[in-house]
């Protein structure tokens, strides 16, 4: 009797669906090769073995977070070494501080980085940018800059993998991962797939 091969499956990451480019992320994941699930209460967190936080609204996703008996769960996973990623507001929920927060707006926290909301301009100064991302092969990823943070200062656990503009827009800090751009919307899923990795080597 001939004997059969299981499949390897991908990791299972999910994606924090309280508000932004859910959808997006979730194909991004799927091309890269992950089980995906969307993530909006304590159960669903638990069953994931790393979490994307999108884009979208930052001040938004932490009431939501908050509403939803979520982040509290969050920052314990994320203590405990979770790997996480976050883009754009991400990046904002992932850091430990932030230059003049909205009121009432907490952060998951994590990376030793202070951060500046919306550093590159308002809604209608969008753009695109080719950026070399360290880690990521293949040439430049696009970027895409959607009233974006940057990184105003970043502290020695830290590490920063990118920049724009003489400015910080990638960085790395043990599991976890954050850009001020948006890669889930030009469909190359180099980052998803480093972040891919990185969950698998966390397990």
């Amino acid at each position: 009797m001939s004997g059969t091969t299981a499949p390897v499956l991908g990791p299972v990451i999910g994606v924090l669906a309280l508000q932004g480019d859910v959808r997006e992320h979730l194909a991004a994941l799927a091309g890269a090769g992950a089980r995906t699930l969307p993530v909006r209460r304590p159960e669903e967190l638990a069953a994931v073995e790393g979490l994307v936080i999108p884009g979208g609204e930052s001040t938004a996703i932490s009431k939501l977070a908050a509403a939803f008996g979520v982040l509290e769960p969050l920052r314990e996973r994320v203590r405990d070494g979770m790997p996480a990623y976050g883009s754009c507001a991400g990046m904002i929920m992932l850091a430990d501080k932030i230059l003049e927060p909205r009121s009432g707006q907490e952060t998951i926290g994590g990376i030793d980085m202070i951060v500046r909301r919306n550093a590159f301009g308002r809604q209608n100064e969008s753009f695109e940018a080719a950026v070399e991302v360290a880690g990521v092969e293949g040439g430049p990823v696009e970027g895409v800059f959607i009233r974006a943070p940057w990184v105003e200062s970043i502290g020695a656990r830290a590490r920063s993998l990118a920049e724009y503009g003489g400015r910080s827009v990638a960085v790395r800090q043990g599991n976890l991962l954050a850009t001020a751009f948006h890669p889930e919307l030009t469909g190359d899923h180099r980052i998803h797939a480093l972040f891919a990795e990185m969950v698998r080597a966390a397990a």
